[in-house]
């Protein structure tokens, strides 16, 4: 009889020993299986997370790849006026050569923080509606009338009701320039972050001008501002005509009960509007009417509780805005309405700048251009008080 060497040295019968040798040679092959299956899991496992990171990256490295190219193309133009990676760079399905566009468009980043700073400044953009639009002018349609309406029973015939009157208001888009400049030297400092410097002096310059326009613009190559739209007084203006409230003074408020003059101002807009209304007047009008006080000696002008929120003067929020006019014989310096209803604002989201190194050496002067458009759309949602 066979015999083999168990584990322990001691002799075991042949039928045992080929039976555990047997079983060893399974458990190994048991054994090699489980590897084979925990290392194929464990790779199949890091393929997963792989795919899952790429998953959850891929947006973050898609707009970086849409901005980066563009970004660096932007930096050279500005710095050195290296427009060849700009040629031909297309941005949201937008050509960048074309000559007669006059510049290049600007980088997301700089375009964003000209938008930022134009919507946090003091004036009627905060209030106003405001429109992006592609073409070269915004229509809209205001229901001048109530719709039409009536009872009816089951007894009687239905009378035609009547139709609503609708006005078609079409606000053109104009051209807004602005042209800082820097020096040479500084666009060659590395640590200059040209793009911060680029939009805060855009922005500036086109704040100051929008300010204007939306307020006094005449309409000729600019917006047409809500001091300059039709006006009437509130007892005979049309729909079209924006109303006008006397100040009850010579050329400033009344002597006495000064404050009648607002409340009046406040209650001859309709109620629809007043739900969503706000004053805008300037800082020498503001001055004045702070100092008005009630029968009770409490004063009108409510300063504002939390950081960033308006002012309130009877219990509507007032925006400073240091392009309505002083006070004086004849100006209309307090507005009152809902101004999201009354005035739209329309612009062209593209920024252009072009690089001329030549008309002010030793100096670069970036001369950037922006669309944009305004006009009153609903006469009846805003009220002008005038001093006499």
């Amino acid at each position: 009889m066979t015999e083999v060497k168990a584990a322990a040295g001691a002799d075991v019968p042949g039928d045992l020993g080929a039976e555990m040798l047997g079983f060893v040679q399974e458990l190994k092959a048991f054994r090699s299986e489980i590897q084979n299956r925990l290392e194929a899991q464990e790779e199949r496992m890091t393929m997963l997370d792989r795919k899952t990171i790429s998953r959850t990256r891929a947006p973050l490295s898609a707009e970086a790849d849409q901005g980066a190219p563009h970004q660096k193309a932007f930096d050279a133009y500005i710095r050195h006026g290296d427009d060849g990676a700009l040629r031909g760079l297309p941005l949201e399905g937008k050509a960048m050569t074309t000559g007669s566009d006059g510049g290049f468009l600007a980088a997301p980043t700089v375009a964003m923080q000209v938008r930022e700073a134009l919507n946090v400044t003091a004036s009627l953009r905060r209030v106003a509606n405001v429109v992006a639009v592609e073409s070269a002018s915004y229509e809209v349609l205001v229901d001048m009338g109530d719709i039409a309406h009536g009872w009816a029973t089951e007894a009687t015939a239905q009378a035609e009701t009547g139709t609503p009157t609708v006005q078609r208001v079409v606000i053109p888009v104009h051209e807004l320039s602005a042209m800082p400049k820097a020096s040479q030297r500084l666009l060659d400092d590395a640590a200059f972050d040209v793009e911060t410097w680029l939009a805060g002096r855009i922005a500036e310059k086109f704040a100051h001008a929008e300010a204007m326009a939306f307020i006094g613009g005449d309409g000729v190559n600019k917006p047409r501002g809500i001091l300059t739209h039709a006006k009437a007084p509130n007892g005979t203006a049309t729909n079209v005509q924006i109303g006008t409230i006397p100040s009850g003074g010579n050329g400033d408020f009344a002597a006495t009960n000064p404050a009648n003059a607002l409340i009046d101002l406040v209650y001859a807009l309709g109620a629809q509007y007043r739900a969503n209304a706000s004053f805008v007047m300037n800082s020498k009008t503001a001055a004045a009417v702070r100092k008005m006080r009630d029968a009770d000696g409490r004063f009108l002008w409510a300063d504002s509780l939390a950081m960033g929120q308006p002012a309130q003067l009877l219990g509507y929020p007032v925006l400073v805005c240091e392009d309505m006019p002083d006070i004086a014989q004849g100006s209309h310096s307090i507005a009152f309405g809902d101004f999201r209803s009354a005035y739209t604002i329309v612009e062209r989201p593209d920024l252009r700048v072009l690089r001329d190194p030549f008309s002010a050496k030793p100096h670069v002067l970036f001369y950037a251009t922006k669309r944009v458009g305004g006009g009153v759309t609903d006469a009846r949602a805003v009220k002008l008080m005038v001093f006499g």
